[in-house]
């Protein structure tokens, strides 16, 4: 008896992570992509969870390119090939 209980505490603490591991990946799922044209380029967003965390922008006759986050709070964009290169973001007018 104390053999069978042993077996099943090991057991038990042995599929713990794999439980937790799939409840965390159920709740990643896929990124939500919305693709819109401004004049001569497409853009794609993508988003997680609301968060919108990378931009590809693709114009016509050349190749495409990613803007990310410069850091994960402000809406500072670099493009993922010059990372030195800021994308200025200024406001300029706000209605209220």
């Amino acid at each position: 008896m104390r053999t069978l209980n042993r077996l099943l505490l090991t057991g038990l603490f042995a599929i713990t992570p794999l439980v937790t591991f799939a409840a965390d990946s159920s709740s990643i799922g896929d990124p939500e992509v919305t693709i819109r044209t401004e004049g001569d380029k497409t853009i794609q967003e993508y988003r997680q969870n609301g968060f919108l965390y990378a931009i590809k922008v693709t114009p016509k006759g050349a190749p495409p390119y990613f803007l990310v986050r410069a850091d994960g709070t402000d809406a500072n964009f670099i493009r993922s090939d010059q990372p030195d290169m800021l994308i200025p973001s200024w406001k300029i007018f706000e209605w209220k």
